[in-house]
């Protein structure tokens, strides 16, 4: 079943503030295998004209993706979400994200559009500080494969 075209540029609220951690960014630095030392020495991201520690740039993704559940969770849009895959993922940044922030994510339907049979989600994640300081926007794809013929 196709999903509903007039949720297109439907917003949600809010999320609630994530505060990011020195020893979240540094975990999940280790975890992707980057060893930028801006990710894990404050003194090293100072020297930088950084306040602190920042995140690698895929950091934001957990937030985000967290954020997009709301639309997932909607069942007013129909989504399936058991035959849902994750089709891509982009971001676009105003400043790194910082230990010390306290990150809200506003998450809007962009596009819905159905190909081969399968339906297409874009979904824009707005990240904004403590400050309501514009930080980085997410986009994530995701896929609803169609059912399999019988």
């Amino acid at each position: 079943m196709a999903l509903d075209q007039s949720f297109v540029g439907r917003s949600y609220p809010p999320t609630e503030p994530y505060e990011v951690g020195r020893e979240k960014i540094r975990e999940f630095a280790e975890a992707v295998g980057d060893a930028n030392p801006a990710y894990t020495d404050a003194e090293a991201a100072k020297a930088l004209g950084h306040p602190d520690v920042i995140a690698p740039p895929t950091f934001v993704f957990a937030i985000t993706f967290k954020a997009a559940g709301q639309v997932v969770a909607d069942p007013r849009l129909g989504l399936d979400y058991s035959r849902v895959v994750h089709g891509d993922q982009k971001f676009a940044y105003v400043r790194p994200v910082r230990a010390g922030d306290l990150l809200t994510v506003t998450s809007t339907i962009e596009t819905i559009r159905s190909m081969g049979g399968n339906d297409i989600l874009d979904i824009r994640g707005e990240v904004h500080d403590q400050h309501g300081e514009h930080v980085v926007t997410a986009w994530t794809k995701l896929v609803a494969r169609g059912a399999e013929e019988a």
